[in-house]
């Protein structure tokens, strides 16, 4: 299996890893990226996308001067945009940004394979679980009825599957017994906030590669 260069090339604080950030909501850990990208980093955030016009994590971009992208993907009748379209929409508007990574952060809709094939495997994910374990969307709720001690996050590249693609790193968490979702989500982000930055960094690095089929 041949090893790839993820964001295709070897990044410097001069010319840095350029990522566009997809988000739906509150942005927490896009404002932790921005935060961690203003001292001489060598990945920068070029755009900011979301499919939510009302997205809390947009008003961080602002705040950091950096242009964001809200398509949403319900039109002006209010129905949904197809999957396809919606990309299209999106790939579009990502032309003129040059983007070499494609960073989700807390961005709640479903990738095509289209668009997978056509950025991979320049897409990365972050999953509030130790992979492949408590793969999907209500990871802490799986994670609160099973008899697991440690939780955490991993970073992974993303592929057709549902969280199943490459993983690039995990930070452990431990579990109480009196965690809820929200007190578990909580501890969980804090190592979020900490690992994806980390991670994007070694990418930019080319410490850490991508498996080519």
């Amino acid at each position: 299996m041949a090893q790839v260069l993820i964001g295709g090339r070897i990044a410097s604080s001069a010319e840095p890893l350029r990522c566009a950030v997809f988000i739906s909501g509150s942005g927490s850990g896009l404002e932790a990226l921005l935060r961690f990208q203003q001292h001489d980093c060598h990945h920068t955030t070029c755009v900011v996308v979301s499919n939510k016009e009302n997205a809390g994590g947009l008003d961080h971009a602002k705040a950091y001067g950096i242009p964001t992208i809200v398509i949403p993907h319900i039109d002006v009748d209010g129905k949904r945009i197809s999957r396809e379209d919606h990309e299209q929409l999106i790939i579009d508007e990502l032309r003129p940004y040059d983007v070499e990574l494609v960073v989700l952060s807390g961005y709640m809709l479903l990738l095509s394979p289209t668009f997978i094939q056509q950025y991979s495997p320049n897409i990365v994910n972050i999953h509030p679980s130790l992979l492949p374990k408590f793969p999907g969307a209500h990871a802490h709720r799986d994670v609160l009825q099973s008899n697991e001690t440690l939780t955490g996050c991993t970073v992974h590249l993303v592929d057709e599957g549902m969280d199943s693609g490459q993983i690039l790193g995990q930070c452990r968490v431990p579990i109480f017994p009196e965690d809820s979702e929200v007190t578990l989500s909580q501890r969980v982000k804090v190592e979020e906030h900490r690992l994806y930055p980390a991670i994007i960094t070694k990418i930019a690095n080319g410490e850490i590669l991508g498996e080519d089929d």
